[in-house]
């Protein structure tokens, strides 16, 4: 499909790219009520695995956020407080993300994987008024609710439960004239739990501005969107990514979304999704993009799809080369935290250099330091960082909450430090090394993990890995690999030597994996990145 993109031009886009931040701003009121003035333009195309497909206009959904909002107002919650939704991919979610952005109360988005402990530390840690889930996840709470003093209301999607109000009744009555919070640019929206390397999970806090109005970075010039665009992003809801790719940067764009309601994934599935809905690009962790190319992809045609992004960790080259073969478009990787919107990224307007970070967005001034906070030449390995002196950027998180000494730590000097480490290339190209406590160091060489996952991944025998240090007497640790075998193969000694000889001629011999234990999975977070925390930590004992 031949397009005009939304930035032909990087060096030029980046050079004049100003922010403008409005002292008031509603994502509802200021973008979705305007794509609503059309009543008929679709914000949603949904479908689940029975084969129900229901389809949302902005309209519809705008007016399903009026009624839930006057409800939630009705039961007593104000703006500033904390509603806590643990859905799935349930269309009900988009919409009381809707409404508590549209009242000015703060969204708590959650996994449906949590246990009640995690919930329990959750709603007490953020004084959340409000929780919304299903069935399957209502038992959580009622375990915990007697903990938690501040929770005074319980919604339920689907049938009626003791105890609980039935969503569906509550926006029966609901009326639908509610007048949008004139909330200020600062004012704080959405709420994220995440977890760090020590401790509990943070609560970092995005305002109206730096997820919603900042986003459209992301929604613009990595998602590349326009408003005839079909954008699929196979993220889980609870997860940030949900709110970059499945709300905030497609619908900035008019954009509609795709959304496949599932329990678990099915790489045959989406693939044939794929091949029936006119879906135009596409956003997927690399443990999706790993999962797909595994599968016959002969068998498919995907006639409208033209643009396909990553992100997560970084993708391994040979994914991507596998997936351009089968489907003719690039998958284009992007960087960024739940404390940011997309900060650096392969956009389709330049060249990319497969297994790249990208090029900063435009509107950061995103470099790489030492550990005084000077910046370092190419091919120079630091840490990544962003420039928040003299001028702060939109798209950074407002902090994290009452939790003022982990806040002060991501910053040095005129720095915020994403704690991830790169180098960057004569042309400008940033190459992820590692989180800042991945990198190995063995013998006086620094390892960054990926650069042995992707040469693992190389071998027919690979289908995932997940590369730590382990302990070593000699070498104060060496390196250690994580493997998940493709159908077909089997643990052996032979293979285990045959893929360290693979890796040496494959990369630097010095990386080669010392020790190498193959597992029938690897742990993941819900987002699907590997935690490779969990297996380092195992490995030292801790």
């Amino acid at each position: 499909m031949s397009r005009i993109h939304n930035m032909t031009d990087y060096d030029k886009t980046y050079a004049e790219f100003k922010w403008e931040v409005p002292d008031r701003f509603n994502f509802t009121r200021d973008i979705l009520d305007k794509w609503a003035e059309d009543p008929n333009k679709t914000a949603m195309l949904w479908v689940d695995d029975a084969g129900n497909e229901i389809r949302k206009t902005f309209k519809e959904l705008c007016t399903a956020s009026k009624k839930l909002a006057n409800f939630l107002t009705s039961q007593g919650v104000k703006r500033g407080q904390v509603v806590v939704v643990m859905l799935g991919r349930d269309l009900q979610w988009w919409e009381i993300f809707t409404a508590c952005i549209r009242m000015g109360a703060m969204i708590a988005p959650g996994t449906t994987q949590l246990t009640p402990k995690d919930l329990q530390y959750r709603l007490n840690t953020a004084e959340a008024v409000c929780f919304i889930t299903d069935h399957a996840n209502a038992p959580k709470l009622e375990a915990i609710e007697d903990n938690c003093p501040t929770l005074k209301t319980k919604m339920i999607i689907g049938e009626p439960r003791d105890g609980w109000i039935t969503y569906s009744k509550a926006m029966e009555n609901a009326s639908e004239d509610f007048e949008t919070a004139d909330t200020r640019s600062d004012e704080e929206a959405i709420l994220y739990f995440t977890s760090g390397t020590v401790g509990y999970p943070k609560m970092t806090i995005h305002t109206h501005t730096s997820y919603p109005l900042a986003h459209q970075v992301t929604g613009k010039f990595w998602l590349d969107l326009q408003p005839d665009d079909l954008h699929w992003n196979v993220s889980d809801n609870g997860w940030a990514k949900a709110a970059w790719s499945s709300y905030f940067g497609p619908w900035y764009c008019g954009a509609a979304i795709f959304v496949h309601h599932t329990d678990r994934f099915d790489p045959k599935k989406t693939l044939d999704l794929l091949q029936k809905y006119p879906v135009t690009t596409m956003c997927g962790a690399p443990t999706i993009y790993r999962m797909l190319v595994l599968q016959d992809l002969t068998k498919y045609k995907f006639p409208t799809l033209r643009h396909c992004v990553g992100a997560g960790e970084p993708l391994n080259p040979e994914i991507i080369e596998v997936w351009q073969r089968a489907t003719g478009t690039i998958i284009r990787d992007g960087y960024g935290q739940t404390e940011t919107v997309l900060i650096c990224g392969n956009f389709p307007c330049f060249e990319q250099r497969f297994g790249s970070m990208g090029k900063p967005t435009p509107g950061f001034d995103l470099q790489l330091i030492d550990k005084e906070g000077n910046m370092l030449p190419p091919n120079t390995e630091g840490d990544i960082a962003l420039r928040v002196k003299p001028k702060r950027p939109l798209g950074l998180y407002k902090e994290y909450w009452r939790d003022p000494e982990r806040t002060a730590s991501t910053y040095l000097k005129d720095w915020y430090l994403t704690g991830d480490r790169a180098y960057r290339d004569e042309d400008g190209y940033f190459w992820f090394v590692g989180r800042s406590d991945d990198v190995i160091l063995t013998s006086g060489y620094r390892i960054g993990p990926f650069e042995v996952e992707s040469a693992l991944i190389e071998h027919p025998a690979v289908t995932e890995s997940a590369v730590v240090s382990s302990p070593d007497e000699t070498r104060g640790e060496v390196v250690k690999a994580f493997i998940t075998l493709s159908p077909g193969y089997t643990p052996s000694e032979d293979l285990k030597i045959e893929l360290q000889e693979h890796v040496k001629k494959v990369t630097a011999p010095y990386k080669y994996p010392r020790k190498i234990e193959f597992v029938d999975s690897l742990p993941k977070t819900v987002s699907g990145k590997i935690r490779r925390v969990e297996l380092r930590n195992r490995e030292w004992g801790r």
